[in-house]
């Protein structure tokens, strides 16, 4: 079954979420349509409480529509992260990104237990 640069984008970026601590990453594809709203990120994930929408694309040509941009802005001024990938390289940025948060949580956890 062949699939499409995107969707191998998709399949590259799952891997690397699924390959992330599940008590500290929860990650779901949501569909568009009529019970869907569209314009949102193709992964929604929350890390130790922090939200992220990633919009995949095939190639860094492809921009999001004037749509997802919108979604993505209106994500970040609720203090949401949004990222756009496209390669190994942009994956790996979001992947930093979680990993800090999940370091930056675990300090957050150990200070507050010595303090216990």
């Amino acid at each position: 079954m062949a699939s499409t640069p995107e969707a191998k984008i998709k399949k590259k970026l799952d891997t690397m979420l699924k390959s992330l601590s599940r008590s500290a990453v929860w990650f779901y594809s949501p569909q568009s349509g009529i019970y869907g709203k569209s314009g949102i990120p193709d992964r929604v994930i929350v890390a130790c409480g922090n939200f992220i929408g990633v919009e995949c694309k095939a190639d860094r040509a492809k921009k999001p529509t004037a749509l997802q941009l919108r979604c993505m802005k209106d994500i970040e001024m609720a203090k949401g992260k949004c990222f756009v990938v496209y390669d190994d390289e942009t994956i790996n940025q979001v992947k930093v990104y979680i990993e800090k948060i999940i370091h930056d949580s675990n300090k957050t956890s150990e200070s507050t237990s010595d303090k216990t």
